[in-house]
């Protein structure tokens, strides 16, 4: 079983015990100390180890079940997640048929550049003043047509080589089990804007039409964002599924 996590010495007044705990456990998958797939220790054992409840311990476990970071199997224990496993990476490309199942979208084209952190770059991601970034252009398919238009910047830094790499682009699931990043969560802001005249062409829809926004951040285990991605969707005949934890 993991055990291996202590607490800070000088804890922080303000942020819950519990929260405290989570953030404790979760850096110990963030940087691989704890390996997906391998069991916990218990909660008793956990709440002796760090100094504090099993009351406290249960309620961080049950935020990381939440978050996915753990999975717990009846009659066996608790696991670490695999962030990579085909469930979880498709969490953030979460398209639905009229009668509610996922469906898969195809990747029409795939475009990767590499540049400098610009403005409206920095402050999504918090990134520093020549920061390098790699930006990909997606466009994705559904049933025969083109139903998203996607542009992502990413952190160079967390992906050497990326615009050498052909298939791992796709999608950020395929980047982070590619380059073994363990994601965390995600956050999202869905609105309606007027796509610029290219992308309403390639989705084919009237020039000046309003169609869905979605603005999402991606972070991985430690905080860090690790993609910001800007989707014009076009769904007639279907739908995007944004899960509220």
């Amino acid at each position: 079983m993991l055990t291996g996590v202590t607490l800070p010495a000088k804890r922080p007044q303000h942020r819950a015990l519990y929260l405290q705990v989570r953030d404790a456990l979760a850096e110990r998958i963030a940087t691989g100390q704890w390996k997906p797939g391998s069991p916990i220790a218990n909660e008793v054992d956990l709440a002796r180890e760090l100094g504090v409840s099993s009351g406290t311990v249960r309620k961080a476990l049950e935020l990381m079940e939440t978050q996915r970071l753990i999975t717990r199997r009846r009659g066996r224990g608790t696991f670490v997640s695999d962030q990579t496993a085909g469930h979880l990476a498709a969490r953030f490309n979460n398209l639905r048929g009229p009668d509610g199942e996922p469906v898969r979208s195809t990747v029409a084209a795939v475009e990767v550049a590499e540049g400098t952190a610009k403005g409206h770059e920095r402050a999504r991601m918090r990134f520093r003043a020549g920061d390098a970034v790699y930006r990909i252009s997606r466009v994705r398919r559904l049933a025969g047509k083109n139903v998203l238009v996607e542009s992502a910047t990413l952190p160079a830094a967390l992906f050497p080589g990326l615009a050498d790499r052909r298939g791992v682009a796709d999608s950020i699931g395929a980047l982070a089990e590619a380059y073994g990043i363990q994601l965390g969560k995600a956050e999202e802001r869905v609105s309606l804007g007027v796509p610029p005249a290219a992308i309403a062409a390639t989705l084919g829809v009237a020039p000046g039409a309003p169609i869905l926004l979605l603005d999402r951040v991606v972070f991985m285990l430690d905080g860090r964002a690790v993609e910001w991605c800007l989707t014009y969707c076009h769904l007639a005949g279907s739908y995007y599924l944004a899960e509220l934890g």
